[in-house]
Order: structure tokens, then sequence, then C-alpha cells
């Protein structure tokens, strides 16, 4: 799809033509009658990107809900784009400390998802993204939800950018290339160096950054936070200058419908006990583990590791926590297949979840070698202990 394809999509017969296909079946199965009738009464190019359009909005509402139905996408600016329930988090972060005072200046701002939620929480501020499909793609967006005397979008190098008038700098860039994803952050579109220094140059500052971030490329002075959304780790954050918090590190866990939780670290809090297993095991938030806050969360549950390297806490205590999920401990014993498939007949096993953590073994294969056919729902948890590869047998708690 290119520009002059996109902003057809724009026009009053695009609209008509988006609705229409809104309403129809655009599945690959029926796919190509429906392209074909439409185009007895569209232009070919218009078409095709209409169809183009549903599909990543079907595609859209994993990430932001029924409002992905009124939003435009492009492939690779919806793989990019944050998750709406994170960019309302952040959102939130940049309203209150900015409270109304100055605008925010948004470095790669791709289909425009961060902008549009600054904007729904009254934050004004100009996107820049260097590819002009893009580009036309987040004004649109803007405009779908009325929101263009907040914000607006230019084309432009994100490196070549001067914060100065901005109350703020958000950066997202670009961790894919043509062969993958990018782990170096120095090796990020433009790299984490630039737009930190970009970034530096404005009073606050937040530049996104892959959950798998090296805590060395943390800069001194800033506050990296790791989200989780429904479980899932999905992104992390270096918040600078007066958008920081007074924490160097902290786990977020964003839960439906619910006020976010968040765990920061303690700086004189020791390292966790080291005890036999007790009669609960948790199993730490990802966002916690990524953030090195397993000690926080095993101080709050009177909690011990049995191995110092593995992110595995036990307790006796049965606690409610955001940042952990339970699991009560009926059978630990040394990992063997047939050990393993006899303890879980013992216990009546029928449904089972394997887990593992710090553990080698192909867990589809050993779910097909245990073979279980009994009633009841386990938990198999696969793990060391020193060098010895354990299994306990568990249930929700």
């Amino acid at each position: 799809m290119d520009i002059a394809a996109f902003q057809g999509l724009l026009t009053p017969e695009g609209q008509g033509l988006l609705g229409e296909i809104g309403a129809a079946d655009v599945d690959e199965r029926t796919l190509l009658a429906t392209a074909s009738r439409l185009r007895t009464r569209h232009p070919a190019e218009l078409v095709g990107a209409a169809l183009t359009q549903a599909r990543l909005r079907v595609r859209g509402r994993a990430k932001f809900g029924a409002d992905a139905d009124r939003m435009y996408f492009t492939p690779q600016g919806l793989e990019q784009a944050t998750r709406a329930s994170v960019a309302r988090h952040r959102a939130q972060r940049f309203a209150g400390r900015l409270d109304g005072r100055g605008t925010v200046l948004d470095l790669g701002c791709g289909i425009g998802g961060d902008l549009l939620a600054r904007a729904h929480a009254g934050v004004g501020g100009i996107g820049v993204e260097l590819d002009p499909l893009t580009a036309a793609v987040a004004r649109a967006n803007l405009r779908a939800f009325a929101l263009e005397d907040l914000a607006d979008v230019r084309p432009g190098d994100a490196a070549a950018q001067d914060p100065d008038g901005h109350a703020a700098v958000f950066a997202d860039p670009g961790r894919r290339t043509s062969r993958g994803r990018v782990f170096d952050p120095e090796a990020y579109l433009p790299p984490l160096g630039t737009v930190l220094a970009i970034a530096g140059r404005a009073p606050g500052g937040c530049v996104k950054v892959a959950p798998g971030i090296p805590h060395e490329a943390v800069p001194p002075g800033a506050e990296a936070e790791w989200i989780s959304d429904g479980g899932e780790v999905k992104e992390a954050a270096l918040w600078l200058g007066h958008l920081a918090g007074d924490t160097p590190r902290r786990a977020t866990v964003l839960r439906p419908g619910r006020e976010a939780a968040t765990l920061t670290a303690e700086p004189d809090l020791g390292p966790p006990p080291i005890a036999d297993w007790r009669r609960y095991l948790y199993e730490p938030d990802g966002a916690v583990v990524r953030a090195h806050l397993v000690a926080e969360v095993a101080a709050r549950l009177d909690g011990a590791l049995a191995d110092p390297r593995i992110a595995y806490i036990t307790s006796d205590a049965l606690r409610a926590t955001p940042f952990a999920r339970p699991y009560e401990i009926l059978d630990v014993l040394p990992f063997a297949v047939k050990r393993v498939r006899a303890a879980l007949r013992e216990h009546r096993t029928g449904t089972l979840t394997i887990k593992k953590r710090g553990f080698a073994g192909d867990v589809e294969r050993l779910r097909r070698d245990l073979r279980t056919d009994g009633t009841e729902e386990r938990v198999l948890v696969l793990t060391r202990v020193g060098d010895a590869p354990t299994a306990l047998i568990c249930q929700e708690a």
C-alpha cells in the first residue's frame, strides 16, 4: 500500500468501502470472492488498500480492542505498536508529571499508539516518523479520534530532531531489521545512545526499549521500568529527568479492570534466604524477574529460594500478590521420567501444565512420555537445586 492508495481510503468513497468491507466476511476462504465483487464497483488499488486495512484492523484488536476498528495501520506499524493498555499506563505518568504544562516530542511515533494515548490523557505533542506512509497513518489516527488539535505528526529523521521548546521527549527506536529482532541497544534505529542524548536535552524523557535490555545499558540516574500485561512481559522503558522516579528499577503489572500494581527496588534489602522447599511455590511475574526484584517479592511473602540462581520462591505463607503466582506443592522428587510418571499417576493427574526454569529438557517430548490420563489438574514444575534436576508436582493455590 502506497500513500496514494492510503489517501484514497480517507475519501468519502474510501470510507464507504471500508464500512462495506467491515460488514463483510474477509477471511481467507472468501477473500478472493469479496475482492472480485468489490472491484466491479471500485478501483482495484482502492479495494486492495481497503481489504488490507480491514484485515489489519482485525489483527489490531489484540492490541487496541474495539478502537482498532476506527484506526489505520501498516503491517510493520501494527507489529511494532505499543499495546494500548501499556501506552495508557505511560500516558498517565506523562499527564501527572507535566500537569498540562508543555508538549512531548515523540521520536519514531510509528502509527501513533503512544501519541494517541497521551493525547487522550490531555498531553499534546508532535510525532516524528521517518516513513511518509506511516506518518500519514498516524495523522489519520489522530483525526479518527478528533485529537488533531492536541497532537500532530510530521515526516522526519528522529536522530536529527531538536527537543528545544518541548517539556519532554518520548522515543521508540526501531528494534527490528529485515533479518529479525535487534538485541544490541546500539543497533536500534536510531541507536539507544542517540535517542538518550536527545531525550537528555529535554527536562524529561522516556525511551521505550526491549524487555531484555542489559541492566548495564541503563544510564546513571535513569529509572528502568519493566511492564507485564496479562502475565506476559511486553516491554521496558527508561525514564529520565523529572519523569523518573526515585528508584532505579520498577516492575509494573497491568491488570484488566484494576489499578496497575508496581514494585520498586529496596536498596537496603539483601538477597533472599536459601531454604528447602516449603508448602507453596511462587512463580514471580516476568517483569519482577527482568527488574531483578525477586528478593523484594520474597520478603513480602516471608519466602526463600531453593536455589539462589533460580527465580522460584518458596514459603509456608499463602498470600495474595499481583507479583507472583502461587502453587501448592504436593510432591518433590529428583527428576527421572519413570519416577515422575509414577508420581503423576499417584496424584491422579489428567490435565497437566508444565513449567520450567533452569531445566534444559524438551517439554513437549516429556509431555508425550508422561502420558497422563487421570482426572485432576496438576502443574509440573521442572527446575534444579544446585546441580540436581528437580520435579515438583503442584496444584493451583
